[in-house]
């Protein structure tokens, strides 16, 4: 491999210290988990790889991702907790017990102010398609791809309101330019 990232102010050499490391997981807060597992599983095809409980705290842990052809997920309880602290890209969806029945309860979504955390991103291999599905489904936009001024870009909202970003690569070569 020889791309060393693009460099600016700021940037150092990645350490030998930090050989290894990688981005498991995002987490998001959810109200109720059976909407926000309808969601992820019926319109982004994810699967539910492991749900941890914490009885004492009260609150659950669900870690999706999309798993590909091919993807070995372990049988076994611990040898898939191992197994999922150790991928890419996953998604974790948090639930405090008990938020589920708070008819006024809600996250904030990091895009209202005071602004803060802003979205996820999916990556689609036809962004037309995408659109048609998530029309079909009835899933909430933010932004469609032909809206505003970053085109060939949407977005979406999951049943937390939390933005999704969709983006099919191909579309973005000359982005930023």
């Amino acid at each position: 491999m020889s791309f060393n990232g693009e460099q600016y102010p700021g940037v150092v050499a990645p350490s030998a210290e930090s050989q290894g490391f990688r981005l498991n997981h995002t987490m998001l807060r959810i109200k109720d988990p059976e909407k926000a597992l309808a969601f992820y599983t019926r319109v982004f095809g994810m699967q539910v790889v492991r749900r941890l409980d914490f009885e004492e705290m009260q609150f659950s842990l669900y870690f999706l991702a999309k798993l590909e052809a091919g993807d070995e997920v372990p049988e076994d309880d611990g040898q898939r907790t191992v197994w999922t602290f150790s991928q890419k890209g996953l998604l974790e969806l948090t639930h405090n017990w008990g938020t589920e029945s708070q008819d006024d309860f809600a996250y904030h979504d990091g895009n209202a102010e005071p602004q803060g955390f802003g979205h996820i991103c999916f990556s689609v291999p036809d962004l037309d398609a995408a659109v048609a599905w998530f029309d079909a489904n009835d899933v909430e936009y933010v932004k469609r791809p032909d809206q505003g001024k970053m085109k060939d870009v949407a977005f979406v909202k999951d049943v937390d309101g939390y933005w999704i970003e969709i983006v099919e690569a191909a579309r973005l070569a000359a982005l930023g330019d």
